[in-house]
């Protein structure tokens, strides 16, 4: 017990919620199922927003923005899709509240909309009725958007981060002539997430497809990225889907291609959202609290200043406001607690919880010796190193922390991945080490269907660098070509 943090092997559940509650990343709030994103956990999502929205428009993609509202209608019109979500809507059906004259505030009767509209699940609608307007011939392709939002889907339990009734995320909507161009923006896609997940997030991916039964709704093809957490359970971190021409058919996009024949457009969607702040706990924290990695550290480096008295806090802060700069020009983050409201042993304890990759103390003694103290919050390790060239020392270590984060999760992943040759065998997997299990399926919903029923999971994905071997299915019997990855799943 650390900070009041319970222990992950105590209590992987209440571990997470304390540590999403006292490192201030979020609350719940008022309102059933939504939470309060506090200034930390949101400038951890601003992070991860502003290297996605480059890596975005670096391959072509431009941001807009769409309705949050989306006429019911809509939703009929791609049969799949709405059966996908039509549990999870929340719908407007009246514009105007009144006073009932005994001072109450009720619903307007009379004000009943037309149409009702649906708070947007995801914007696949309203967006390809839009693209009509937009589609006429193949010069207008492909058409490449992105849109940060946030969207509503109605959640019986929720988590923070996790599962939320209301999300942030961003959705990616394109356009493109053929079924070859829109299968292959459907990859790049899903590469930009794996990029972003390992180098950025130090979280190790598995890339892969979903089966038909876990398949986005009015999709063709799901493509994901499967990471594991540290209690054994998969997190899928980011989606890319292949839609075919489900939706232009649904909507009537077509364009006139070069030879002068009309077509449906092909397209694809893509997403992630702040559940990727719930994974980067899971994935990388421990009892003392937040563990970041540091490309997605809010702040990479603070500096605790140890004094007695106003000269030493003088000579300590002149050193201090000639590192800084220094720190900054090489792009790391940097922050200088000289708060004389708490003691330096609260502050340590509260960059450890809020997982800052470095701390610097710096006393007295330290300035006559001409060194500092560090310590790293991945390691928890302390040095004493020089003041000379600091900021150098400083910059190779965020670096060694970043892959350190990244080959820990990588480890804990490669021990957690087993095959199971039996069904007996998979149950004593899941129930005693979990983790990714690496099993024989016959390829049918049904099996898939009873095996989820049986013991909670589900086929996390077909990895994309499947072997195939010749097997029989741990569940039928029946002949199959590869194994799939299974595992319980958030």
């Amino acid at each position: 017990m650390s900070k009041g943090i319970t222990s992950k092997n105590e209590d992987y559940s209440q571990w997470y919620n304390d540590i999403v509650i006292k490192a201030d990343l979020a609350e719940h709030s008022s309102v059933k199922g939504c939470m309060v994103i506090k200034p930390y956990g949101y400038s951890i999502w601003e992070k991860m927003q502003s290297i996605l929205d480059q890596k975005f428009k670096d391959t072509g993609h431009s941001n807009a923005y769409f309705p949050l509202f989306i006429p019911k209608s809509y939703f009929s019109k791609e049969a799949s899709h709405v059966e996908g979500f039509a549990t999870e809507c929340a719908v407007v059906t009246h514009y105007r509240l009144k006073n009932d004259g005994n001072g109450n505030i009720i619903v307007d009767e009379t004000a009943k909309l037309e149409e009702e509209l649906i708070v947007r699940p995801t914007s696949e609608t309203i967006i390809w009725n839009t693209y009509r307007g937009w589609i006429q011939s193949y010069r207008d392709l492909p058409l490449l958007i992105n849109q940060w939002a946030n969207v509503v889907r109605w959640e019986m339990r929720t988590r923070l981060f996790l599962r939320t009734t209301e999300f942030l995320w961003q959705e990616g909507h394109t356009a493109h002539a053929t079924s070859e161009e829109a299968i292959g923006e459907t990859r790049k896609m899903l590469d930009v997430y794996a990029d972003f997940a390992e180098n950025y997030m130090g979280l190790p991916v598995v890339k892969g497809v979903k089966t038909p039964n876990e398949r986005f709704a009015g999709a063709l093809d799901t493509y994901c990225i499967e990471a594991l957490m540290q209690d054994g359970k998969a997190l899928q971190a980011g989606t890319s889907h292949f839609l075919g021409q489900n939706f232009a058919k649904a909507f009537d996009v077509k364009f006139t291609n070069k030879e002068g024949k009309i077509e449906h457009v092909w397209a694809s969607s893509w997403g992630v959202s702040t559940r990727l702040i719930g994974a980067l706990i899971m994935a990388h924290s421990d009892d003392a609290g937040l563990v970041l990695p540091p490309k997605l550290a809010p702040i990479q480096v603070v500096i605790v200043p140890i004094y007695k008295g106003d000269e030493e806090l003088n000579k300590i802060s002149t050193f201090v406001d000639e590192l800084m700069p220094k720190l900054k020009r090489l792009g790391i983050s940097v922050k200088y607690d000289d708060r004389d409201t708490q003691r330096p042993g609260f502050k340590f304890a509260e960059y450890e919880l809020k997982g800052v990759p470095i701390r610097l103390a710096i006393g007295g003694r330290d300035m006559e010796n001409g060194t500092v103290e560090l310590a790293r919050r991945d390691t928890r390790e302390k040095q004493t190193v020089i003041q000379e060239g600091l900021e150098i020392h400083i910059a190779q270590l965020l670096e060694e922390i970043q892959e350190n984060i990244y080959n820990k999760a990588f480890d804990y992943r490669t021990e957690h991945t087993t095959e199971a040759n039996s069904y007996d065998e998979f149950k004593e997997l899941l129930d005693g080490k979990a983790g990714f299990i690496a099993a024989h399926w016959d390829g049918t919903p049904e099996t898939e269907q009873k095996i989820k029923e049986e013991t909670k999971a589900t086929i996390r994905c077909i990895p994309l660098d499947n072997k195939q071997e010749e097997g029989v299915c741990i569940y039928s019997g029946k002949p199959s070509t590869q194994r799939v990855l299974f595992a319980r799943a958030y």
